[in-house]
């Protein structure tokens, strides 16, 4: 049986749209299963057990750019602490807030610095008793309900925002997939992922304004002011 004819007969059992769309669906799932995968296993391949995202993508140097030494800083959501480290090398002082236990304790033990100070809290509820020169929400929004309740609250502490999320717009196949049903978000406890429109309107609907933007890796960062009343 040459490999021709059989090209052809998997041609014609491709041009039946059933089996096709049931093939494409498979693929797609198992694209989704694979990017989870790698992204839990290959930790365990990296110094300190930290995501390869952070050395691949070098996003901390972008905020790390635009943080005055002056400055301090609140670092919502701050995770096992490794942005908050790097933005505590540039700033005078950084408190780091993130709900889970187990991320606090991991950012105590792995990046503490003496100008560091790491609260178990959620920043929804969260009430400090001071102020900030900025806010950074890295990968932070996107798990919001409440956007536009959640950034007026925020404004309260600091008139300054990094921000970075990811973008909906990040390759053909995210729309694509939620055209077919499948799960198209890069994690399941994301409220929203962005385009450029969308992030820009809710920005403004929270009354701030976007000072810089660029976009990297699939992801919107962005540097946001509150307006002056």
């Amino acid at each position: 049986m040459s490999g021709n004819y059989i090209k052809s007969v998997i041609r014609t059992v491709l041009q039946r749209p059933a089996i096709t769309k049931r093939l494409v669906w498979f693929f797609l799932r198992l694209h989704n299963f694979s990017y989870g995968k790698v992204g839990f296993l290959s930790k365990f391949l990296e110094p300190g057990g930290i995501h390869p995202k952070h050395r691949i993508m070098r996003y901390h140097d972008w905020f790390v750019k635009r943080i005055n030494s002056s400055w301090s800083v609140l670092d919502v959501g701050c995770g096992n602490g490794a942005l908050t480290f790097d933005i505590g090398k540039a700033a005078k002082e950084v408190v780091g807030i993130d709900f889970e236990e187990a991320n606090i304790r991991a950012a105590m033990e792995r990046h503490k610095r003496e100008n560091i100070r790491y609260v178990c809290g959620d920043a929804r509820t969260f009430n400090p008793d001071f102020k900030v020169d900025c806010i950074v929400l890295s990968n932070v929004l996107e798990h919001i309900e409440d956007r536009k309740e959640f950034l007026e609250m925020l404004k309260k502490i600091s008139s300054r925002f990094l921000i970075r999320v990811p973008m909906f717009e990040r390759d053909w196949i995210t729309p694509y997939k939620k055209e077919s049903g499948v799960e198209w978000r890069l994690d399941i406890t994301h409220r929203t992922e962005y385009t450029k429109d969308s992030f820009y309107e809710e920005i403004r609907q929270a009354g701030m304004t976007i000072k810089e933007q660029e976009i990297m890796w699939g992801e919107i960062y962005a540097v946001a002011e509150a307006n002056k009343a």
